[in-house]
């Protein structure tokens, strides 16, 4: 046995962590504008409403997302209120799950030590870590589309099993395009029509009855919710979707225009430390399965770069066949079939610099933002430093000690060619666990006094008005934070569109008094308009009152 743990605990081991590394502290900070909030608000209107068969937000129609997210967020709620816990609930849970499926995979087509090291390297990683902490949809989008891609390859390999691998893989995908769209399919699509093109060599993986049985479970699962709309509310929904996801794939979206190598960074930056090992294993042949992960890891990077809106998660689902070739690379060290070298050396100190000195830098600033204010030419970031947030110079340590961990245990553990397994080990494990433990402090500890910064003057305005009836609307900047933190009751809004919803709530007759928020650096745009008066700035923020109400 070479870690010394009976295998048949695996499971309940990579339970625990999950448990314990991805459940606390989901309801520390306030929830992030836009996606955490666009989303939590959409499951707490489904509540309100009683509608769950459509998306809404702000009591509009939301055509960006289908529901089956916005579905467990509202189960969450229902069970643990409306909260930050409740929204961010089911991604823990699918972290959970996640963890324990890469485990089970991991044995399957290895061993079982290859299936701990794979769910180990998920857990230790930065984004992959963090997102399951998070109320975004792309964690539950992500294991949909991996397990339609991995049943696919279990209908290849295993012939008894064919039909029903193939049914399996149909469901997957289906939900996937039930959680975000059409491009769910499109990844499954492109990922097994190119490893059929350069690994199969355009030999048949699939027949015409197994290629019938995943077009119809994959319709009929996604049906639940695209049919459902289109029988009920037409065309012109079904259409305003279809419209918007063209929109994300042709045009910039909402500012997030950025460089093609930008998705390359983020992975190789956010997956760290992951991401250096799966680099010495991406150019390297492999095994069936391995060609498959490649296959989906650069129709991930290719795609989502050459698609116009670049943001943070539109490349985490590359984050399965990154681990994936870590724990590849990881798991051959530890059976002495590869041997360590000074580039892993290179990119784990160097990019664990990087990152651990963000960590530390972040206190570092919040200490001494007297220093750094008059640098930022951003009006209203500046304005943000100077909400007032305690720090105590002790957070600096988070990333301090990560950096030193990281140090100590690849020149203790790993570059000393040891072929014992015990040292091997060790540094797994505790390469992997020091990034979750760093993950858990910075989270508990640093981010809610980054929250601070970025909104919390507004989440507390809104939170004081919650109950009282009174129209509350953002001025000049896109949020949703808004409507969740005030909590907006259901009523019916004029048949209008957004920005005449906004022209009617500073100039028009209305029947209640009206609150605005603007951002400081957009506040010249209202000023002389004289229905508006001001009633404090803060931290950036300009809260708003009309004058007059009929």
């Amino acid at each position: 046995m070479n870690i010394k743990l009976n295998k048949k605990y695996y499971p309940y081991l990579i339970a625990l962590l999950g448990v314990c590394f991805f459940f606390p502290f989901l309801g520390n900070v306030h929830l992030f504008d836009w996606d955490e909030i666009n989303f939590a608000e959409s499951a707490r209107e489904m509540l309100l409403t009683g509608n769950y068969s459509r998306v809404q937000i702000n009591f509009r129609p939301f055509w960006e997302k289908p529901p089956l997210f916005f579905w467990m967020q509202a189960a969450a709620m229902h069970f643990f209120g409306v909260n930050e816990f409740a929204a961010r609930f089911p991604n823990a849970c699918i972290g959970l799950i996640t963890l324990l499926v890469l485990f089970f995979i991991g044995k399957k087509i290895k061993d079982a030590n290859f299936g701990l090291i794979w769910a180990l390297a998920y857990l230790g990683a930065f984004t992959p870590h963090l997102y399951f902490k998070s109320g975004i949809i792309d964690p539950t989008f992500n294991l949909c589309i991996f397990l339609g891609i991995y049943f696919s390859f279990l209908a290849k390999i295993e012939p008894k099993r064919i039909l029903v691998n193939t049914l399996l893989s149909g469901i997957f995908i289906g939900l996937s395009i039930l959680t975000k769209g059409p491009v769910g399919g499109l990844i499954w699509g492109l990922t097994m029509f190119f490893y059929w093109a350069i690994f199969a060599k355009f030999k048949a993986i699939l027949n015409w009855k197994q290629i019938l049985i995943f077009g119809t479970s994959c319709l009929l699962i996604s049906s639940i919710w695209f049919a459902n709309e289109l029988i009920n509310n037409g065309l012109w929904f079904f259409k305003e979707f279809i419209t918007y996801q063209i929109r994300l794939f042709s045009t910039p979206d909402a500012g997030h225009g950025q460089p093609f190598y930008y998705h390359f960074v983020v992975v190789l930056i956010g997956c760290f430390p992951i991401s250096i090992f799966a680099i010495a294993t991406l150019f390297k042949k492999g095994e069936s399965f391995g060609d498959l992960m490649k296959t989906t890891f650069w129709v991930v990077m290719i795609l989502f770069s050459i698609v116009t809106t670049k943001i943070v998660h539109y490349s985490s689902m590359a984050y399965f066949p990154v681990s994936f070739l870590a724990a590849k690379f990881l798991h051959d060290w530890f059976t002495d079939k590869v041997s360590w070298n000074k580039w892993l050396t290179f990119g784990l100190i160097s990019v664990g610099f990087i990152l651990s000195f963000i960590l530390a830098a972040i206190p570092y600033i919040g200490m001494n933002v007297d220093t750094f204010i008059p640098l930022i030419k951003d009006k209203f970031a500046a304005k943000n430093l100077e909400a007032p947030v305690e720090w105590h110079g002790a957070e600096m340590l988070i990333g301090i000690v990560y950096f030193a961990i990281i140090v100590f245990i690849t020149f203790k553990f790993a570059i000393n060619k040891s072929k014992e397994k015990k040292i091997k080990w060790l540094f797994i494990s505790t390469l992997s666990l020091s990034t979750a433990f760093c993950l858990l402090f910075f989270g508990a500890i640093v981010i809610p006094k980054i929250e601070r910064y970025t909104q919390g003057a507004a989440i507390n305005f809104y939170e004081s008005k919650r109950g009282q009836d009174v129209y509350i609307h953002a001025l000049g900047f896109k949020s949703y934070a808004h409507l969740f933190y005030f909590q907006k009751p259901h009523s019916k809004l004029p048949d209008q569109k957004e920005s005449d919803y906004e022209n009617w709530l500073l100039n028009g007759k209305v029947d209640k008094p009206v609150f605005f928020v603007t951002k400081i650096d957009r506040l010249d745009e209202y000023r002389n308009n004289p229905n508006l008066e001001i009633i404090k700035e803060e931290n950036g923020f300009v809260f708003l009152r009309r004058k007059v109400v009929f």
